[in-house]
């Protein structure tokens, strides 16, 4: 058994010509675990205090504006490829080696956008360092329902992206065990004490079963597939 992310699982494949290994030969899905949106969040002088602003004001000066990822390839990067193709604007991407660097130049005002992981952002956003403009998923997200969904701050119903664990296994491996160890996933992530453990860290459990997993694998192995090829990357 192994762990199962959407950059291993969904973005990897389409990212690397000879990655070694193919997640739909050569894996099939256990369950599902949990899952945590993105944020967009501006430097704190960008002249747009909403997302809908700051697309418009990318699409006024196209390919000006600096959109910052933890690196080439993250779920970051394609998050923000993918709302970019959807709202038909064009950024400069600034890849960075993780969030800290990227953090700095955000609060000193290098970097006008970043797409990254929420949790290291609300604070600096509480203590008016920085604007975060909206979150990927859904819904608000309950760890800062003050933050408004894409869908919402941009006026585009129905995007939504998050970031997402799994379990995966060999192929080969014999159903009664697939459902064996599904099963226990899910009820190990269906008890209060695992959801108060997850939301510490802003992740929320959201278990789905072998048959719905390997849905939901399929879903988004198209649509990180259809991203990577629309903005042309390649990791090699």
């Amino acid at each position: 058994m192994l762990i199962a992310t959407i950059s291993a699982a969904s973005m990897g494949p389409h990212l690397y010509a000879r990655l070694g290994y193919d997640p739909v030969r050569d894996l099939v899905p256990v369950a599902r675990t949990c899952h945590t949106p993105n944020c967009i969040a501006a430097r704190i002088d960008l002249p747009a205090t909403t997302l809908k602003e700051a697309l418009d004001l990318a699409r006024a000066r196209p390919g000006q504006l600096t959109m910052g990822s933890p690196g080439n390839g993250t779920s970051g990067h394609l998050i923000g490829e993918s709302l970019n193709r959807a709202a038909g604007v064009t950024m400069q991407h600034v890849p960075y080696r993780g969030t800290a660097p990227m953090m700095t130049d955000l609060l000193a005002g290098r970097l006008d956008l970043v797409h990254d992981n929420l949790p290291a952002y609300v604070q600096h956003a509480r203590d008016g360092k920085l604007k975060i403009l909206a979150t990927t998923g859904a819904e608000r997200w309950y760890s800062a329902p003050e933050i408004p969904t894409v869908a919402e701050a941009a006026d585009m119903p129905g995007f939504s992206a998050m970031i997402w664990w799994g379990v995966q296994a060999p192929r080969g491996t014999p159903e009664p065990i697939i459902q064996q160890v599904a099963e226990t996933i899910l009820e190990g992530f269906a008890t209060p004490e695992v959801r108060e453990r997850l939301r510490g860290f802003s992740i929320e459990p959201a278990p789905l079963g072998s048959a719905d997993f390997a849905r939901h694998l399929d879903s988004e192995y198209q649509r990180w597939g259809e991203v990577v090829r629309a903005a042309q990357i390649r990791l090699d």
